[in-house]
């Protein structure tokens, strides 16, 4: 199964859109849905199953408002890196990956707290 990751972000006029990875191909659409259907034909792949969940990205319990605008700020000087063939700083390299695993681990928790929301 091939996992995507689907990120709310801000094109160059501001406006917010979505831009779905997976590997090193990713697409930049006006919706998630547009993003992620575009990423799939490019993909080229005849069946693709994914399980989605939905997340409003706002701030929880599980990942707070400042841990959001930090990632926020954190992947947009890495697209501006890797769009100029650059690097982010160790540090800030370290930072980023250590808020992914925060908001992975988040995530989990939020799924695992949905579950039990749901089961009887």
């Amino acid at each position: 199964m091939t996992t995507v990751v689907i990120l709310p972000i801000s094109n160059a006029s501001g406006e917010k859109c979505y831009q779905a990875i997976t590997g090193d191909k990713s697409s930049v659409c006006k919706t998630a849905g547009q993003a992620l259907d575009a990423l799939t034909a490019e993909l080229g792949e005849t069946e693709f199953s994914a399980l989605l969940v939905i997340q409003s990205f706002r701030p929880d319990e599980f990942f707070s408002a400042e841990q959001q605008k930090r990632l926020s700020e954190l992947m947009s000087l890495w697209r501006t890196a890797r769009n100029q063939g650059k690097a982010l700083s160790f540090e800030e390299q370290a930072e980023l990956d250590s808020l992914v695993d925060a908001e992975l681990k988040a995530s989990t928790a939020r799924t695992a707290s949905l579950l039990q929301q749901i089961s009887p």
